[in-house]
């Protein structure tokens, strides 16, 4: 297996320990502002832009801006579960051409427009998107006073992590 899809892989490993941690309750808790969203609301946004990937359309385009929101998996750990290790079968199976091209539609603020990518590229910007999210979800488990007990979690590899003062 190449080192992209390996690093996607741990990364979304991540997806598992807060899977694990939370009630159903705490996963789809909406009540922290200012943005008001789940965590489960963000993992199943991080899941269906992965399915995304790796399901193009039929013209042989990923859309991002077209994925499939699928409401039960922001509500329900085990269904977030379940399509979690789909995502990650596939990953494992897919093999992708990591080199060759493909054409991605995404919305960059001024409407749907295609841009051009390697597969490595998009699954590098996913990684890095994924990160992103977590450090959402970690907020807002902070704020619901809840401690999944990660270290990395929430952290890109290349932030430098600042201790607490003791």
């Amino acid at each position: 297996m190449d080192v992209i899809t390996k690093s996607v892989l741990k990364t979304l490993e991540n997806v598992e320990v807060v899977l694990k941690n939370l009630t159903n309750e705490n996963y789809s808790n909406a009540s922290v502002g200012p943005y008001y969203s789940s965590v489960g609301s963000h993992i199943r946004h991080i899941l269906d832009y992965y399915m995304c990937i790796l399901y193009k359309n039929d013209a042989g385009v990923v859309d991002l801006t077209a994925r499939r929101r699928q409401v039960a998996v922001e509500e329900n750990g085990v269904i977030a579960l379940d399509y979690y290790e789909t995502i990650k079968e596939t990953l494992v199976s897919s093999r992708l051409p990591l080199n060759n091209r493909v054409v991605v539609v995404d919305d960059l603020g001024l409407g749907p427009m295609e841009l051009d990518y390697t597969y490595a590229a998009l699954l590098s910007q996913a990684n890095s998107h994924t990160v992103h999210h977590f450090a959402i979800i970690n907020y807002i488990l902070a704020s619901l006073n809840i401690d999944i007990s990660e270290s990395n979690f929430g952290y890109n590899p290349s932030t430098p992590k600042y201790k607490k003062a003791e």
